[in-house]
């Protein structure tokens, strides 16, 4: 059987990484079928991302001597089976443009997770859920109840072993202790008008503006409020024809795309932190 792997890796930029890396998978029978690599002048640090198949070690094992082949390089580094789907729990609110559409691409064979729960602090759709044989987590959120919800929503989250969990219009601001928890592993979407804008019904007031240009950004969750690394964004241009309805469902169309994309990238061992920034292995 042909194990694939993927292995990330960052650490101090230095000479040699790259044919240190190739040598110690070539000594171990590993064949690479995608490699990509980044040296960040601002920072120093190198980034690399190398897809490999491997049959003579198991993954424990590979595991075991990438530890005692990493610490001399000071790296910090995962690796992922490419036969495991990531698993995710995906959080809304009334708005399922999002929701949807990962949930479509997700039957479809387009994104390589694991769809685990939707967790909502709305019963809106319980029945989407159920047409896609995913449990739904109805949990009420107020001021008063924010702690022991957040609690409860955790508690679904780690219970189903997700490596992400995606805010898929979820209209909850998170406290800076559940931000600190899931950190690395949550991606937010919103439209890219920030700071203009904001609050409810951003695409009433950016027609009322006569904005040319609306857009889109997914990001991780930070405690600093949609100021996380982003991942994605993208516009689409706008003019005086269009209704605030129409700049509302193109809004929301590009929202959908550029979430896609964010949760494909991630789930696909694609992204790596650089700081506030990403580096972005396509």
């Amino acid at each position: 059987m042909n194990h694939a792997y993927i292995l990330t890796l960052s650490c101090p930029d230095r000479m040699g990484i790259v044919h240190a890396v190739s040598g110690f998978l070539l000594e171990r029978n590993g064949n690479i079928e995608e490699a990509a690599q980044y040296n960040d002048p601002a920072t120093g640090l190198f980034f690399m991302r190398v897809q490999f198949a491997c049959d003579q070690l198991s993954h424990e094992e590979l595991k075991t001597q990438l530890g005692v082949f990493a610490a001399p390089f000071a790296m910090n580094w995962k690796l992922h089976s490419t036969q495991d789907a990531m698993r995710t729990v995906i959080m809304v609110s009334r708005d399922g443009h999002c929701l949807n559409d990962i949930l479509f691409r997700w039957k479809s064979g387009l994104l390589p997770i694991d769809v685990r729960a939707i967790i909502s602090n709305h019963r809106d759709f319980y029945q989407l859920a159920a047409s896609y044989n995913v449990p739904f987590h109805h949990i009420t959120v107020t001021s008063d109840t924010k702690a022991q919800a957040e609690a409860k929503q955790l508690e679904i989250i780690e219970s189903e072993g997700a490596e992400l969990v995606v805010l898929a219009r979820y209209m909850q601001v998170l406290s800076n202790d559940l931000c600190k928890k899931l950190s690395g592993r949550a991606i937010n979407i919103h439209h890219s008008m920030l700071p203009s804008f904001k609050g409810a019904k951003p695409y009433y007031q950016a027609h009322e503006r006569g904005v040319k240009v609306i857009g889109a950004t997914a990001h991780y969750v930070t405690a600093d409020l949609d100021e996380g690394p982003i991942i994605e964004q993208d516009v689409t241009r706008v003019d005086h024809k269009d209704t605030v309805e129409n700049l509302t469902a193109r809004g929301k169309d590009t929202e959908s795309r550029v979430l896609a994309r964010a949760v494909k990238w991630h789930s696909e061992h694609r992204v790596l932190l650089n700081g506030h920034k990403t580096v972005i292995f396509k």
